[in-house]
């Protein structure tokens, strides 16, 4: 029961779940024109090709894919109680099988082509992450960690830890305001609109849809500078509701203000370039953000209960205001300019990781108030 109980709490469970999805959408991306080939019996389709050339970025990326999956499979079944071999093969067969259904799939999207190659490399940097799993184990890295994660996080929150561990993920897409994640209201109207637009008797909605996509008016000062405050705080109270009141909670809120001006400056400059890197950093931006700081520091001492409560407060009144934001006027710009490089699928991921990050907290936040 204990290993099963730590397998279920342990962040390599959720995060390998993530990092599933992240290689999903990158070898299927962009999801678009699928068809069935016409000249290919069933069972060639099952069958993967040999390269005719070869791309040195294409090699290193695809052995270097799978190696994290790898690890946190293989930490997941140490955690579970299984011994070093047992979690290498699982590693194996997990990458393998991820790999081999992406591969035949991209048989199906023209703008894919599946290689065996790819399969083979996969494959190897699963092994390569299980290997490392299991030498962490031995040298006892594995144990100081989780020696580590218990002084400062309280047991069962492997999920809170997993979401602040993609929080910064989420910040390198553009946001509307500075930390306003969790945009998804305008591309969803976008998509009923596109999905609708043939249907003639529901034009007035279509019309609606398309009106309202539109109309959306810069927020106040008042009201961005509150988005900011709630974009740090939120993250900040997710940890106070995973770990321990008391003084390494200060540690913890200083970490995120860290992490949130890192990840915030990256995304300025991968977005518009270095020239640009401190545009996010107005003095309504700092001023919020050392608010938002100073709230976080005088809660160090809340009840893990009471400050999972406020999170879910501050998440609410976080999407609340990003929904009436308009959107990021330079994302245009910036995602033409990911358009034309490798990263592009990096750049959707980021994209949907900022979409879902507060929901997904909100749902861990209601289910751990709920259990209690």
């Amino acid at each position: 029961m204990r290993g099963r109980l730590g397998f279920v709490r342990s962040s390599a469970v959720p995060l390998a779940w993530a990092w599933v999805a992240l290689i999903v959408y990158a070898s299927l991306f962009p999801f678009a024109g699928w068809r069935w080939p016409a000249s290919l019996p069933f069972c060639d389709l099952l069958r993967l090709p040999w390269p005719r050339y070869y791309i040195p970025f294409d090699i290193t990326s695809n052995l270097l894919a799978y190696a994290p999956l790898g690890l946190l499979v293989g930490v997941a079944r140490l955690r579970h109680g299984a011994r070093g071999p047992l979690a290498v093969v699982s590693a194996v067969l997990l990458g393998a099988g991820l790999s081999y259904a992406m591969e035949v799939t991209q048989h199906l999207l023209p703008q894919r082509v599946p290689s065996a190659l790819d399969w083979v490399l996969n494959s190897a940097g699963a092994s390569l992450g299980g290997l490392a799993a299991v030498l962490s184990q031995q040298i006892g890295l594995l144990r100081r960690w989780q020696a580590a994660r218990e002084r400062w996080l309280e047991d069962g929150n492997g999920g809170a830890l997993a979401l602040l561990v993609l929080w910064p993920v989420a910040l390198l897409f553009p946001t509307p305001v500075p930390l306003g994640l969790g945009q998804v209201g305008q591309a969803l109207r976008s998509w009923l609109a596109a999905g609708m637009a043939d249907r003639s008797r529901v034009l007035p909605l279509v019309d609606w849809l398309d009106s309202s996509a539109g109309s959306a008016r810069p927020l106040s000062s008042l009201a961005e500078g509150l988005a900011v405050v709630l974009g740090l705080l939120s993250p900040c109270l997710l940890a106070y509701a995973a770990s321990r009141p008391g003084w390494r909670r200060i540690g913890l809120a200083l970490a995120v203000v860290l992490v949130a001006v890192a990840a915030t400056t990256l995304s300025t400059v991968l977005n518009f370039g270095p020239d640009h890197a401190g545009a996010w950093r107005t003095p309504g931006a700092a001023a919020a953000m050392a608010l938002a700081l100073g709230l976080a520091l005088a809660g160090v001492w809340l009840p893990s209960r009471l400050a999972g409560a406020l999170a879910l407060v501050a998440l609410t009144g976080l999407v609340v205001l990003v929904q009436i934001a308009p959107a990021d006027p330079y994302f245009a710009q910036s995602l033409q300019g990911w358009e034309q490089g490798r990263f592009v699928r990096f750049h959707g991921l980021a994209q949907w990781v900022g979409w879902v990050w507060p929901y997904a907290a909100l749902a861990w936040l209601l289910g751990r108030l709920g259990a209690r």
